[in-house]
C-alpha cells in the first residue's frame, strides 16, 4: 500500500476508532440482507424477491435493528467478552423473529402456508451465521491492524490511582476502541503499579512528559484526576505541544462508586447517583411490554378469573374485589386491586396490619387464594389502567410508607418506577414478612440493572417458582 494511503488509513482509525461501533451496525443490516436473499433462491430459486417476503425482510431488518439496541449489542466491544456478546446477539435476533412472526401472523396468515414457515426459520439460522462470521472477521482485522500500528493511538496517563489503571486496562483489552496506554508519568516514585496482574510501566516525571511525547510519538495525553493543581501544571507542561489531552475523572474516590454511572443529557455529561432508568424511549419500551403482555394474560386467563370470582362470591358475603390505596412511581397513590381474601370487615378495628404468618383473618377460600398468590392477578387490570407494571418493586400502603421511610435506608427510591405484580425481590424469595433491608436491596439493583431482558427473566422465574411461596400468607 502507499505510504500516503497508508497514513490516511492509520489516521482515520487512530481519530475515529469508535466508528467500529456504526460499522457494525451497517454490516449487520448488510448480513441480514444477504442471508435473506440467499434463503429466498435455496427454497424458491428466484433471484428477484417478491413483494410479500420483502414486507417480511423489511420488518425483519426493522425489528433487529430495534431489538439489537434494546439488547445492548452494540456496546464497546472487549476481547474477553465474546460469549457474553454472542449471547446477546442470540436474544436479539430471535425477539426480532419472534416479533415479525407474531406481525404476519396477524395480518397475513395465507403467507405461512407452503414453504414459508422453513424459508423464515433458514432465514433466522443463517442470518445469526452471517451476522458472527461477518464480526469475526471484523475483528480479526482490527486485531491485524493494530498488530501493524496503523489503529493504535498512543497515549500517556499523568497521574496514578486506581481509575487511570482501569482505564489503561479497558483500552488496551478494548480492540474496537484502536487505543494503547503505553505507560504513566508521576512525580511519585513507584517504578511500577499493577492491579490483578496488569502492570502499567512508569514512563517519568511531570518535567518529562514534554520529551516522552516526542521520543514515542504519544498522540493523546490522559490525565488521571488529582486535583486541579495537577490538571494545571500538564496543562503546562504541554502548553506548547498540538497533543490532545482529556481529564478522566476517578469515579473510585466516591463510595458510592456502585450507583455511579456516566451519562450525557443534551451533550452535557453527567454522574448519575441515582436515576430512573425510565426515561426517554425505555418509558415507552416497559409500557408497551406492559401492557401488551397484560393483555394477552387476561385474554388467557378469563376463565381462571371468572372461576376465581365465583369462589370469592361463594366463600363470604362482599365484592369480589378487595381495592387499596398502595403507593407507586413518583410518590403516587393508586388504587390496587385484589380478589378479596377477608371478611370485608376484618380491619374496621385494627386498621391496616401487616400480614403475618398464623393470622386467621382471611376465609378459607382466601387463605388459598394467598396462598396460591392467585389473589394478585386482577392488577393485570391495574397494568391495563398504567397504574402498575407486570415487573417492578411491590406497592406499599401510605401508613407503612410513612414509618418504612424513616427506618429503611433509600426505602423511597423504589418508588423511581412504577410498582409490580411481581419483582426481583419476590422471586429471590424476600416477600411477605421478610427482612425489609434485604427486600429494598434487592429493588434497587433491579432499578439500576433494569433492562427489557431482566424483565422477562423476572417473570419467566415467577411463572417457574413464584406463585406458592412459604411466607405467602
Amino acid at each position: 500500500m502507499p505510504l500516503g494511503l497508508g497514513n490516511i488509513f492509520n489516521g482515520l482509525f487512530k481519530q475515529y476508532g469508535h466508528t467500529v461501533i456504526l460499522l457494525l451496525r451497517v454490516i449487520d443490516v448488510a448480513m441480514l440482507f444477504a442471508a435473506a436473499w440467499v434463503t429466498h433462491y435455496f427454497w424458491l430459486r428466484e433471484y428477484v424477491v417478491d413483494q410479500d417476503y420483502r414486507i417480511v425482510i423489511a420488518l425483519g431488518i426493522l425489528g433487529a435493528i430495534i431489538f439489537f439496541e434494546i439488547g445492548q449489542v452494540y456496546r464497546p466491544w472487549r476481547n474477553d467478552a465474546m460469549r457474553g456478546e454472542i449471547a446477546r446477539i442470540v436474544r436479539a435476533w430471535v425477539s426480532a423473529l419472534v416479533a415479525v412472526v407474531s406481525i404476519v401472523a396477524l395480518i397475513r396468515l395465507h403467507f405461512w402456508f407452503g414453504s414459508s414457515y422453513r424459508w423464515i426459520a433458514s432465514w433466522g439460522v443463517l442470518g445469526l451465521v452471517f451476522v458472527l462470521v461477518a464480526r469475526g472477521v471484523l475483528s480479526q482485522m482490527l486485531g491485524f491492524l493494530r498488530a501493524r500500528g496503523w489503529s493504535q493511538g498512543r497515549i500517556v496517563m499523568v497521574g496514578l490511582n486506581q481509575m487511570a489503571v482501569a482505564v489503561a486496562r479497558q483500552l488496551n483489552h478494548s480492540s474496537w476502541a484502536g487505543l494503547q496506554v503505553v505507560g504513566y508519568v508521576d512525580d511519585r516514585g513507584a517504578d511500577r503499579h499493577s492491579v490483578n496482574d496488569f502492570a502499567l510501566p512508569r514512563l517519568g516525571t511531570l518535567e518529562d512528559l514534554p520529551g516522552i511525547i516526542a521520543a514515542q510519538a504519544i498522540d493523546e495525553v490522559w490525565v488521571a484526576y488529582q486535583g486541579e493543581s495537577l490538571t494545571e501544571r500538564a496543562q503546562y507542561q504541554l502548553r506548547h505541544l498540538p497533543v490532545s489531552i482529556r481529564l478522566v475523572i476517578d469515579c473510585f474516590a466516591f463510595k458510592q462508586s456502585k450507583f455511579l454511572s456516566l451519562n450525557t443529557v443534551a451533550g452535557i455529561p453527567t454522574l448519575d447517583f441515582s436515576v430512573s432508568p425510565l426515561h426517554g424511549i425505555n418509558r415507552y419500551i416497559k409500557e408497551v411490554e406492559d401492557r401488551l403482555l397484560a393483555l394477552l394474560l387476561l385474554m388467557l386467563i378469563s376463565p381462571l378469573m371468572l372461576f376465581l370470582a365465583v369462589g370469592v362470591k361463594l366463600s363470604s358475603r362482599g365484592p369480589v374485589f378487595y381495592r387499596q390505596e398502595r403507593v407507586g412511581w413518583n410518590n403516587r397513590s393508586f388504587t390496587m386491586l385484589k380478589f378479596r381474601s377477608m371478611p370485608v370487615d376484618a380491619e374496621a378495628k385494627t386498621g391496616a396490619v401487616w400480614a403475618k404468618p398464623g393470622e386467621n383473618r382471611a376465609t378459607p377460600f382466601g387463605a388459598f387464594l394467598r396462598k396460591t398468590s392467585l389473589d394478585e392477578l386482577p392488577q393485570l387490570i391495574n397494568v391495563l389502567r398504567g397504574d402498575m407494571s407486570l415487573v417492578g418493586p411491590r406497592p406499599e400502603r401510605p401508613d407503612f410508607v410513612e414509618v418504612f421511610k424513616d427506618q429503611v435506608p433509600n426505602y423511597m427510591k423504589k418508588h423511581m418506577v412504577k410498582a409490580g405484580i411481581t419483582g426481583w425481590a419476590q422471586v429471590n424469595g424476600w416477600r411477605g414478612d421478610t427482612d425489609l433491608n434485604r427486600r429494598i436491596e434487592h429493588d434497587l439493583y433491579y432499578i439500576q440493572h433494569w433492562s427489557l431482558w431482566f424483565d422477562l427473566e423476572i417473570a419467566f422465574r415467577t411463572v417457574l417458582t413464584g406463585f406458592i411461596n412459604k411466607n405467602a400468607y
